[in-house]
């Protein structure tokens, strides 16, 4: 297993472009397109909010009645949510565009969008992005990072991942990119993700692993407690490493799931520390949990605190804050038997054990604190197992930003 630079286009057979449609935007590239040479196999995961955006159903509808797409259109800056029939009926006619541009058939065109919900898409606009689009349609690095860079919003920074590993002597790549900054909450977030594998694998499997890695990565995300409307993973897999077709969950199913872990996590990583306003990622990581399921309740709540993601703005080793969050998580423990830590590329220090704070210093916690990335430790002293959540520092800036969001 090897972590390699790219994106969307690392995996054999998939190509990318970018191209700036004026949809919202007239400033930069907001529109990306991903296609793969042969038909992928897909799977997806969505939204768990009611209100669901007309490309979560139209993605939704494809990804359950057909076995495969070819192709991805996104566009950044109108969400195309809340917006009834008509907003449907624009993604029918941007499937029916890449068809007629590709002769890629419509119900293998899945579509994403990402922005201010309420607005109708400009379909002129972005019937001519799709036309631009495709002769620009290439496998490099490059196109790849202006796709990234092409979905995202409030975002600061363009978000890819890829890892190489080897399954029965061929040669298997995993790639992905996702934007996401706000309106971010475990149960998926204003998150869009696009992974792509060359990997030979049953569609029922493929989704399987999909569901089950979201649990643990994306919905583990959370930067201020909005579930989006628009929230879409699509993973798809067009066997072109040559692999024998995994279709049972053996060790090359196991050694897949690894990489597409590692995928979604470092791209998970990535949305929470490019939070809105943020200045910091902000990890919670609990050990020796009871049971799986009360370490990452406990460590959702540690993340989802107001109150603490303001000290990690602030820098204060108020540990209080966190203390009550893992309170009121809902999980039953007992408070002087729990050890609490700060670590980070500075350093590790101890603050909380047998029921009050430790002799610790102040000012190493503040440079602990004053860190990029910023790691909170429950050992919950209780058994054996473990999770960990991402979130960011609740700073000014995030008021700011949502303030004007729509003008």
């Amino acid at each position: 297993m090897k972590v390699i630079t790219g994106g969307v286009t690392a995996p054999k057979g998939f190509q990318a472009a970018a191209a700036a449609a004026g949809i919202k935007y007239q400033d930069r590239k907001d529109m990306a397109m991903i296609v793969s040479e042969a038909p992928a196999v897909t799977a997806g995961t969505f939204t768990a909010n009611v209100v669901q955006a007309a490309p979560v159903k139209w993605d939704k509808e494809l990804v359950n009645q057909e076995k495969c797409a070819r192709a991805v259109v996104v566009n950044a800056g109108i969400a195309n949510a809340c917006t009834g029939k008509e907003g449907m009926e624009y993604c029918r006619k941007t499937a029916e565009t890449v068809e007629h541009s590709m002769g890629i058939p419509a119900r293998q065109v899945l579509v994403a969008s990402t922005g201010v919900i309420g607005m109708q898409l400009p379909m002129e606009r972005l019937s001519a992005g799709i036309e631009a689009m495709v002769p620009k349609l290439n496998s490099s690095k490059k196109s790849a990072h202006e796709a990234a860079c092409a979905i995202m919003t409030t975002d600061t920074k363009s978000k890819e991942a890829a890892v190489v590993l080897e399954i029965e002597g061929q040669t298997v790549t995993v790639g992905g990119m996702c934007k996401g900054s706000g309106m971010i909450h475990p149960n998926m977030c204003t998150m869009l993700s696009f992974i792509t594998t060359d990997l030979a694998i049953s569609k029922e499997l493929l989704q399987e692993a999909l569901r089950e890695d979201v649990k643990d990565t994306y919905n583990m995300v959370s930067v201020d407690g909005d579930t989006s409307t628009n929230d879409t993973v699509l993973l798809l897999a067009n066997g072109m490493a040559g692999n024998p077709e995994i279709v049972e969950k053996d060790e090359n199913y196991r050694k897949f799931t690894e990489a597409l872990h590692i995928v979604n996590t470092t791209l998970a990583k990535k949305m929470a520390g490019d939070g809105e306003g943020a200045t910091a990622l902000f990890e919670t990581k609990v050990i020796h949990a009871d049971t799986k399921e009360h370490a990452k309740i406990l460590a959702k709540s540690v993340i989802c605190s107001s109150l603490t993601k303001a000290a990690i703005y602030g820098h204060d080793a108020n540990w209080g804050r966190i203390l009550c969050a893992l309170g009121y998580s809902g999980v039953n423990f007992e408070p002087d038997d729990i050890e609490l830590f700060f670590q980070s590329k500075s350093g590790k220090i101890q603050i909380y054990k047998n029921g009050t704070a430790v002799d610790y210093s102040e000012e190493a916690a503040t440079k602990i604190l004053s860190d990029e990335e910023v790691t909170v430790l429950v050992d919950m002293k209780m058994g054996q197992e473990e999770a960990a959540a991402w979130g960011c520092d609740l700073t000014y800036d995030y008021v700011k930003i949502n303030a004007d969001y729509r003008s």
